[in-house]
């Protein structure tokens, strides 16, 4: 086990190695921030001094080199438009994103499951093909056109909840909806495909033969076996949602968290604060597969017994 474990830190390590080189690099590709933030009327002299400040002089491998020894050292280097570090913008930023990302992985647990598991016992009635329909609709529908429908109904039409901000729980209703829209029908239907697979077994028909209830046979024997393949696909979902479900949604809402941060940072070419926003991402994403790799290990035991 601590091999695997190795195995995944050190793939974890070099993952973030490579996405913080091209997010650098990527960056760049879209023009000089020179003319975003350094603005008119400068002398060549404070012009200069500007840029040696920032640390935008030299080739662009001496600046690779200048950044990646700032990261080592924990400096990621100040923002273009606010002069302020990086790290303190993006602190201010995460706990909104975090809330926000809690209440639609909550809202996905508490649906998603208890609807997979019914839509699998009554595959054959009218509940489950009404479930797996709401299922099909929902992940048909893209997180920006459920926003915006919501907003159109329930917010200039109805006028019955807010859309700016996070400033009170009725604010968390349409962007928790619209985050965990997608994330509750794939999951719904992995959940049902995976009890399918799971109900037919022996092991579930000597429970019954031993006379157990209903619920304690698909909970405790037939939940439990499916939820290996239940959580690592959430687990999955959760990191797509913290790569980019997240960004779109909090850009039409302007919700303050990570997501509405890089979509500002880089209209305006802020590369500091964009690029250490991609890494606090990147590092959300690759640890969140990591645990999920580590704890599907621990559940299955044929993983981290597999040779190579």
């Amino acid at each position: 086990m601590i091999i695997y474990i190795s195995r995944t830190l050190a793939k974890t390590l070099l993952t973030l190695f490579a996405v913080i080189t091209l997010v650098f690099f990527a960056t760049r590709l879209s023009g000089s921030p020179l003319e975003t933030f350094l603005g008119e009327g400068l002398t060549a002299e404070d012009r200069a001094m500007m840029i040696d400040y920032f640390g935008l002089n030299g080739s662009i491998w001496e600046q690779y080199a200048r950044y990646m020894r700032g990261v080592l050292e924990g400096n990621f280097g100040l923002s273009f438009v606010e002069r302020r570090p990086v790290a303190d913008i993006v602190a201010e930023r995460i706990g909104p994103s975090l809330q926000l990302l809690a209440s639609a992985l909550a809202l996905t647990i508490c649906l998603s499951i208890p609807l997979g598991i019914l839509a699998a016992i009554y595959r054959r009635s009218w509940i489950g093909t009404g479930i797996m329909m709401f299922a099909f609709v929902g992940y048909a529908v893209p997180n920006f056109i459920l926003a915006i429908f919501m907003i159109l109904v329930f917010a200039f039409t109805l006028n019955w909840l807010p859309v700016v901000g996070n400033g009170s729980p009725a604010h968390f209703i349409m962007p928790t909806i619209a985050l965990s829209g997608v994330l509750i029908a794939a999951l719904t239907r992995f959940t049902r495909n995976a009890m399918l697979d799971v109900l037919g077994q022996d092991y579930m028909r000597t429970a019954r033969a031993k006379g157990l209830p209903e619920w304690i046979v698909v909970i405790k024997h037939g939940l439990k076996n499916a939820s290996v393949t239940i959580a690592s696909v959430l687990g999955l979902q959760i990191a797509a949602l913290a790569a980019a479900g997240n960004v779109v949604v909090e850009s039409i809402f302007s919700w303050p968290g990570i997501g509405e941060l890089l979509v500002t940072s880089a209209i305006t070419r802020d590369y500091p604060v964009l690029q250490f926003g991609v890494i606090v991402v990147a590092v959300a994403v690759v640890v969140i597969n990591a645990v999920i790799d580590i704890a599907y290990a621990f559940a299955d035991p044929r993983i981290r017994l597999a040779k190579g």
